[in-house]
């Protein structure tokens, strides 16, 4: 069959462990055969990114910029361990942390829901979506172990010499002391986003932050969202028929509990990090949940929003074949080429897309799946390996 053509090359930003080697397998299975695919590829495994001393990862977020859609594959972020395992110059930073920063966007997810497979509480009948800001906070801190008593202050001087200082706590003995910043403009930018996201799939809107405690740091971030929905939005919500409305992550918590889903939670960046896993697992899966990273101006980075599957890897790495859920991924992919076929007038791009995200559904509803769904089915299902699932999947395009 001809191949479908594309215009403009996505950003391809390759990654580690087992979910590199299903990108890989999404990409010679699923796209491929089908699309005349044209990337700019980035390789954001850990090796590479140490040994451009993380350069690379700099080098694709200027591309994402640059061409404005790329897919992500999952990336480790190393800790101690990590660093002796594969014997890294230096302990690097998140890159989706970096990527998130450079972009200035706000990072969208939401679950994807199959027949058979129902969320864990019991009142959730609609998606949910989580908004989570994609600059600073702990991502972007600095530390300090500290060896012994004395004195931790926070202190910042103005370009023009003006000084404030003030003190974190004074210390007894050997301790901690972290910190962290945001900006003014980056909130902005979020709150931008969340406003305009909720106006275009017409869903309420919450945010939350924890004000009463941190007085100053996330007050801010409620001033700013309140201000610029009452100038720049309140009406649009109004007229649409949508709400926004702004209350503590803890009652935010046990509001969505009690809900039926169907909104956005717009989360700061660690509340989202946090509270998107708890929403996945709920609806069913890690590997079960879209995630797109949108800036204000237009660009979009599609990732899947889990980690690497470690421990699959080190079994695929002792010849075994695992049972790896590759949804997420394939929607990353099938994100990607939608929003690529939109923005340059190829149909054929964004109808592909679709064919694949059903493609994939209709193997699980036929009862075909990956172990970690297989566990959760309400019905009969088929635990297969990736490979099988792929394939299963290849079977329905070329069938389509």
């Amino acid at each position: 069959m001809a191949r479908i053509q594309m215009k403009t090359p996505l950003v391809e930003m390759d990654g580690d462990e087992m979910t590199r080697v299903l990108w890989a397998e999404i990409k010679e299975k699923l796209i491929e055969p089908f699309v005349e695919l044209k990337t700019e590829y980035y390789d954001l495994g850990l090796k590479h990114r140490d040994e451009t001393n993380d350069q690379v990862t700099i080098d694709s977020a200027n591309a994402a910029l640059k061409y404005g859609v790329a897919v992500k594959c999952a990336t480790i972020t190393p800790n101690a361990q990590r660093v002796e395992e594969y014997k890294l110059k230096e302990m690097w930073k998140s890159p989706n942390g970096t990527i998130r920063a450079m972009m200035d966007g706000t990072v969208f997810r939401t679950p994807i829901l199959v027949n058979g497979v129902h969320p864990t509480v019991r009142t959730w009948k609609k998606p949910i979506t989580i908004a989570r800001h994609a600059y600073g906070d702990v991502y972007r801190n600095s530390e300090i172990r500290v060896p012994g008593a004395g004195k931790a202050e926070l202190v910042f001087t103005g370009e023009d010499g003006q000084e404030i200082r003030q003190t974190v706590f004074n210390f007894k003995g050997p301790g901690i002391v972290q910190g962290m910043h945001n900006l003014d403009g980056s909130i902005t930018s979020f709150a931008h986003s969340c406003f305009k996201y909720a106006l275009s799939v017409k869903q309420d809107l919450w945010f939350s932050t924890k004000d009463t405690i941190s007085k100053t740091y996330d007050h801010r971030f409620k001033d700013i969202f309140a201000e610029i929905y009452e100038k720049d939005y309140k009406e649009a919500f109004e007229k649409v028929g949508i709400t926004y409305f702004y209350t503590l992550i803890d009652d935010a918590v046990a509001r969505v509990i009690r809900s039926e889903g169907g909104f956005i939670w717009a989360c700061k960046n660690y509340d989202g990090d946090v509270m998107s896993d708890m929403i996945a697992t709920a609806f069913g899966s890690l590997a079960m949940m879209t995630s797109v990273l949108v800036t204000p101006n237009g660009q979009f980075e599609y990732e899947a929003a889990h980690g690497t599957v470690t421990r699959h890897y080190y079994r695929y790495l002792q010849g075994e074949e695992t049972s790896t859920n590759p949804v997420a991924t394939i929607f990353a992919w099938s994100g990607a080429l939608r929003k690529r076929g939109e923005l340059d007038g190829i149909t054929e791009l964004q109808q592909f897309a679709d064919r694949l995200e059903q493609a994939t559904l209709d193997v699980i509803n036929d009862g075909i799946m990956t172990k970690d769904l297989a566990l959760l089915y309400e019905g009969e299902a088929r635990a297969v390996t990736s490979r099988v699932f792929l394939e299963e999947i290849q079977k329905k395009l070329i069938n389509a």
